[in-house]
C-alpha cells in the first residue's frame, strides 16, 4: 500500500458494513448527541465526494490544507478526501488561540483552511495575518459547491503518490520558542499503523473484531498515527469521544463495547476517585494501554479495573512506540519495554556514550544501522538545523532521561527540563516564557514545570517585574490572563512567583537549576499564587 487511503479503501472492500468509527453519545454536545457508528463504506463514500470537489477547485499533490475539526466524524472524511489526492492535512488543536492559529497556518504553508462552524471565523482572523491569506471554508459548505478554487497548482502535480509523500505535519513543543512542525509521510503512517497491530503480548490486537476507545484529539500521533491508522490496517472500530470525560467513562466503555483503552496518566487517577460501581468490572476491556501512569496507581488501577495497564513511550518524531507488554510485565516501576528488531535503542551521556546499566542517560532511537531513519519523521519543517541536531551519529536524540537494566528494559526518569508535561500536553517553558516576555510589566520570567497530584506536571512561573510595577496578586492574574489570551489554556502558568532576581549566566541566560535550592517545593515558597482554578478550556 502506498498510502493511508490505499489502507482504507483495501480494508473497506474486505469488510464495506463495519464500523470504522464510533461517537459515544454526550447530549450537551452539537454534533451526534445520541451517538453515532459510521462504516467504512460509508466513510469511503464520503470521502470520494469530497476528493472530487477538491480535484474539481484545483487542490491537489504537494498542498497542505489545515483542518480546525475537533474529533468530528468529518475529521476523517476530509483526512481520507485529501490524502488520496496527496494533499498533506495541517490539525489545529482547538485550544490555539489567535496568535497559536496564526503561526500554524502561516508556517505550515497551508493554502486552505476548513473548520467546523463556530471556528470559520477565527480561521479567517488568522488567515489575514499570513503571507499566503488562505481562505477558510466551513466544512458543511464543502458540497454547496462554495469551496475557493486554489491559488497555485500542485506542487508535485505530475508525481506519483506514494509512501514518501507528505501526509501530515504535527506540531511538536520543542525546547525552546515556537512548536516544531513534524513532516510526516504515509510510511511513518503506515509503519506506525503496521507496529500498533503487530505489538502482541499482553497487548495484542485481534484485527476486526477490536473496539478501541481512544480519548486523545487527533491532532496526536498516538490517536491519529498510531491508534486509528492501526485499526485502518486491521479492520478494527476506533471510538473517538470529543474529549475524556471521567464521570461518563465507564457508560461509555460499556456502550460503545470497547475492547481496548487508550489513557494518559490523569486518566487512572480520575477514575479510581471515583465511587466503586458495577460498570468499572462490567466491561469488555481487554487491555488499557498509555503513558505516564503513577507507580503508586498502576498495581491498584489493574486490580480494581480488572485489566492490565500497559504503560508505552513514543514521540511523534519516532511513529513507533515501545511497550512493556510481554510477561513479566514491570508494573509499578515506570517500565516502557525492550529494544526490538525496528526500533533499536541506546542510552547515552552528555558526550554520546554508552552508559553502563542501571545509569541514567539519554535516551537515543533509530530503526537500524543501514536505515536509521526508516518510519520516522521526515524532518522538522523550515529548521534544518533542528533536525540535524536531533539526528546526531544517525541516532534520534529523545531529550528523554532513561535508564536500562541488565535485560534490555528501559524505565522512564524524566523528559527534557524546558519541556512540561500537564495531562498528555507538552508544553514548551520557552514559548510560555515569551509570551510572559511580550508584556510590558515583566523584566525577566523563567517558566519550569512542578509536581501536579492529578496532571502529573503543572506550569510554574518565576517573574521578575518592572520597578514601576507592583508583584501583587493582580499582576498575578493579569499575566495570567495575558497568556490565556495569546496560548492554549493548559500553557497559562498554575503558579506565579515574583522574585527580586534570576540567577543568570554572564551572558544573561536564566539558571533554572539555581533558582530554587535542592529538594525545595516551589509550590511551597512565600508569596507563590496559585491561579490553577483559574486554567479551564474555554476561559
Amino acid at each position: 500500500m502506498n498510502s493511508v487511503f490505499e489502507v482504507f479503501q483495501a480494508t473497506t472492500a474486505r469488510r464495506p458494513d463495519a464500523p470504522f468509527l464510533c461517537v459515544p453519545a454526550r447530549a450537551q454536545r452539537d454534533y451526534c448527541p445520541e451517538g453515532a457508528e459510521f462504516s467504512y463504506q460509508w466513510m469511503l463514500d464520503q470521502a470520494l465526494a469530497a476528493a472530487h470537489a477538491y480535484t474539481e477547485a484545483g487542490y491537489g499533490h504537494g498542498h497542505r490544507i489545515a483542518l480546525l475539526l475537533e474529533n468530528r466524524p468529518e475529521f476523517f472524511v476530509q483526512y481520507l478526501a485529501l490524502n488520496s489526492l496527496g494533499v498533506a492535512i495541517v490539525p489545529v488543536n482547538p485550544d490555539y488561540r489567535h496568535d497559536e492559529i496564526v503561526y500554524q497556518l502561516d508556517h505550515a504553508d497551508v493554502v486552505l483552511a476548513v473548520g467546523i462552524s463556530n471556528r470559520v471565523t477565527d480561521l479567517e482572523r488568522a488567515s489575514e495575518h499570513c503571507p499566503l491569506r488562505p481562505p477558510a471554508i466551513d466544512v458543511t459548505r464543502l458540497g454547496d459547491e462554495v469551496l475557493p478554487r486554489a491559488d497555485q497548482p500542485p506542487p508535485r502535480a505530475t508525481a506519483a503518490i506514494g509512501r514518501e509523500t507528505e501526509c501530515a505535519m504535527l506540531y511538536t513543543s520543542g525546547t525552546t520558542g515556537r512548536p516544531k512542525g513534524c513532516l510526516l509521510t504515509n510510511d511513518y503512517f503506515i509503519t506506525a499503523g503496521e507496529w500498533y497491530l503487530a505489538l502482541g503480548g499482553e497487548a495484542a490486537l485481534v484485527g476486526d473484531t477490536d473496539r478501541v476507545l481512544n480519548p486523545l484529539p487527533l491532532y496526536h500521533m498516538n490517536s491519529l498515527a498510531v491508534t486509528a491508522t492501526g485499526l485502518m490496517c486491521g479492520g478494527g472500530c476506533l471510538i473517538s469521544p470529543d474529549r475524556f470525560h471521567p464521570k461518563s467513562w465507564w457508560e461509555d466503555v460499556i456502550t460503545t463495547q470497547a475492547t481496548v483503552i487508550h489513557y494518559l496518566g490523569v486518566v487512572p487517577p480520575l477514575l479510581m476517585n471515583l465511587p466503586a460501581s458495577e460498570a468499572e468490572s462490567n466491561h469488555s476491556v481487554r487491555f488499557g494501554i498509555g503513558a505516564g501512569i503513577d507507580p503508586d496507581h498502576h498495581t491498584a488501577s489493574e486490580t480494581r479495573f480488572g485489566f492490565p495497564m500497559v504503560e508505552v513511550w513514543g514521540m511523534t518524531e519516532t511513529g513507533r512506540i515501545f511497550a512493556d507488554n510481554h510477561p513479566p510485565r514491570q508494573v509499578g516501576a515506570r517500565a516502557f519495554g525492550k529494544p526490538m528488531a525496528g526500533l533499536e535503542a541506546r542510552v547515552v551521556d552528555d558526550k554520546d556514550q554508552d552508559v553502563a546499566p542501571g545509569t541514567p542517560g539519554e535516551l537515543l532511537v533509530r530503526h537500524s544501522a543501514d536505515d536509521p531513519r526508516r518510519g520516522f519523521f521526515l524532518a522538522y519543517h523550515k529548521n534544518e538545523q533542528a533536525t540535524a541536531e536531533a539526528w546526531r551519529g544517525d541516532w534520534f536524540h529523545t531529550g528523554d532521561t532513561v535508564r536500562q537494566d541488565e535485560d534490555g528494559m528501559l524505565y522512564f526518569i524524566d523528559r527534557n527540563k524546558n519541556i512540561i508535561r500537564r495531562s498528555g500536553e507538552n508544553i514548551a517553558a520557552g514559548e510560555i516564557e515569551a509570551a510572559l516576555q511580550a508584556h510590558s510589566a515583566v523584566a525577566q520570567a523563567a517558566v519550569i514545570g512542578v509536581p501536579d497530584d492529578l496532571r502529573e506536571e503543572e506550569v510554574f512561573a518565576c517573574i521578575v517585574v518592572m520597578p514601576d510595577t507592583n508583584p501583587n496578586e493582580a499582576t498575578a492574574r493579569a499575566l495570567f490572563d495575558w497568556c490565556m489570551a495569546r496560548l492554549a489554556y493548559y500553557k497559562a502558568p498554575g503558579y506565579v512567583l515574583f522574585r527580586e532576581s534570576l540567577p543568570t549566566t554572564g551572558t544573561q541566560k536564566v539558571q533554572k537549576t539555581l533558582i530554587f535550592p535542592p529538594e525545595t517545593d516551589p509550590r511551597a515558597e512565600p508569596g507563590c499564587i496559585d491561579l490553577r482554578r483559574a486554567k479551564r478550556r474555554g476561559g
